[in-house]
Order: C-alpha cells, then sequence, then structure tokens
C-alpha cells in the first residue's frame, strides 16, 4: 500500500531522527514526552509560509457548518469577519499565510477532535481544552476564556432561577460532545437526564417549542442567542470556573502535528502583542456579564 503524503512525510522525519540520533550518540525525545509539550521553541522548523502543511503553500482551517454568530458572521468563515474567522486570520499570518492562502474546510463539531487522522492543519470551532480530548488530539494554547450560561424563555420557572439548586428539577438541553453538556451532568446534576442535540439550532428549536426548560452554551453565544434568535429568551445566568482554572478555546490540531508547536507559538504573540484582546473587543464586546450562578 502507497504511504499518504502526510505518512510519508512522518516515516522521513523518524527515519532522519534515527540517523541522527545514532550519529550523536544520543536517543530521541520520547514521542509521548514531545506530545506533552507543544508550546516548546519551534525553533527552524516554524519557517514562515513554509510549514508542512497539508497542501503546500497554503493553510486548511477547519470549522463546523453552519458557522454561528458571533464566533463567524454570515455562516462565512472565509469573511474574516466574527472573532474566530478573524482569530483563524490573525494566526495564519503568524504562521505566513496570506489570506489568498488560506483553505477552509467544513468538519463537524465532535468530528474535529476524535481520534483519527485530520485532512486540516487546524480546527477553530469554540473546542475547550481538556485532558481528555488531549489524548486524541493536539491544542495550541488557549485563544479565548470563556464561561457557560443559562438561557431560558422569559417569564418561565426557569428564567427565575438564581442558583445551580434551582436548576436541579428542569428539563435541560445542550449541544452533544460539548462543556456546556459536560457542565449539566457534572455541576448541575439535575434530576431529569439531559437533552443532548447535535447541533445548537436543534436545541435552541427545542427551547422554543418546551421540550426543554433551558439550554446550556457558552456565554457570548447565549447573548447572540437572546439578542437575535430567539429574543423572547433571557440569560438566567453563567457559571463559575471549575478546578480555579478557566475553561479557554484552543485550536485544534492532529495528534503529534508538527505544526502544533509553531500555532500555539503563534496564539501566544496574538495574546502578548493585543491582538487577542482586540479582537474579542471588536466581536465579543456584547457579551459583557450575566449574574453568576452558585
Amino acid at each position: 500500500m502507497h504511504l499518504a503524503p502526510r505518512a510519508l512525510r512522518r516515516a522521513v522525519t523518524v527515519a532522519t531522527t534515527a540517523l541522527l540520533a545514532t550519529a550523536l550518540g544520543c536517543a530521541p525525545q520520547p514521542e509521548d514526552k514531545a506530545a506533552d509539550a507543544p508550546s516548546g521553541s519551534a525553533g527552524n522548523t516554524c519557517a514562515k509560509g513554509k510549514l508542512a502543511t497539508q497542501t503546500s503553500g497554503k493553510l486548511t482551517i477547519a470549522t463546523d457548518e453552519p458557522a454561528y454568530e458571533p464566533w463567524f458572521k454570515d455562516d462565512k468563515p472565509a469573511n474574516g469577519e466574527g472573532f474566530e474567522s478573524a482569530v483563524a486570520y490573525a494566526v495564519a499570518k503568524q504562521l505566513g499565510y496570506d489570506k489568498s492562502s488560506v483553505v477552509w474546510q467544513s468538519v463537524p463539531f465532535n468530528k474535529a477532535f476524535a481520534p483519527g487522522e485530520k485532512t486540516f492543519d487546524f480546527d477553530i470551532n469554540q473546542v475547550s481544552i481538556s485532558d481528555e480530548r488531549k489524548k486524541a488530539v493536539d491544542f495550541s494554547s488557549g485563544y479565548y476564556d470563556v464561561r457557560q450560561a443559562v438561557i431560558a424563555l422569559k417569564g418561565t420557572k426557569a428564567a427565575k432561577a438564581k442558583s445551580i439548586a434551582d436548576l436541579k428539577g428542569l428539563k435541560l438541553g445542550a449541544q452533544v460532545g460539548t462543556t456546556s453538556l459536560d457542565y449539566i451532568d457534572d455541576v448541575v446534576k439535575p434530576t431529569q437526564e439531559a437533552a443532548a442535540y447535535a447541533k445548537n439550532d436543534q436545541a435552541k428549536s427545542a427551547l422554543k417549542n418546551g421540550q426543554v426548560d433551558a439550554v446550556v452554551v457558552d456565554l457570548p453565544t447565549a447573548f447572540y442567542i437572546t439578542a437575535a434568535e430567539v429574543t423572547d429568551a433571557t440569560i438566567v445566568g453563567q457559571f463559575e470556573n471549575q478546578g480555579g482554572t478557566p475553561e479557554q478555546f484552543g485550536l485544534v490540531l492532529d495528534k503529534g502535528s508538527a505544526l502544533t508547536a509553531c500555532v500555539t507559538d503563534a496564539v501566544d504573540t496574538l495574546r502578548k502583542d493585543g491582538t487577542l484582546a482586540k479582537l474579542e473587543q471588536q466581536w465579543l464586546s456584547d457579551a459583557v456579564d450575566a449574574p453568576v450562578l452558585k
């Protein structure tokens, strides 16, 4: 069986590493340790515009379809509008790829971080970094600190909830595979099994139709839904971060990707120079605050 170009590159890299190690009399770094430290110095492997990407000279970026606001605008990831579209192009620029060199690809949310070789260079789709997901994929450093929020129709019992205890007897819903669903199961621990939906659109429809009392989404999405999509809904409140560390969205890469360190360096640079803060202010400024549910 012929090796795919990507697999062939990996085979050549492994062989070259082994030869160099023999010549120098030292063993190469174990693969698991390399994967555990993706943010290390990228060295000469991050030559701008010359990375070992899926397609030479191009950077393939994936996200789900539809691409929701405020992360994208008009369901068009390639237009550079919306927080995540803008972040993607900012990262691409740091890596040496201009807008014309970026290729967008549609990949379902759950498939982005499922085990298996990827067809993209990195995915950007509100994917929270977690130890469980790190078993299957690599992540860049976080590009956005996020909290989860509850939305319910105005005037309902759910809309009057002031605490996590007030949510326990309600029928709650969220998109499958998300930390939103995890917060329902692990933090609220409701007496009724949570409803899991393939898409946020289905969760919103269930809320409007009275099939669930409330849904959980990330806070910026909650602000957009209540302002533009389900205008008779309100934000009940937001959850505190669990474990003392913020939940963060990260760019998703293939497990052991040669690009992980380069992409992480790019994200770190954008955080340090204030670019991420500016883009957050530009695209997510409406998602300012909500009551904290304890």
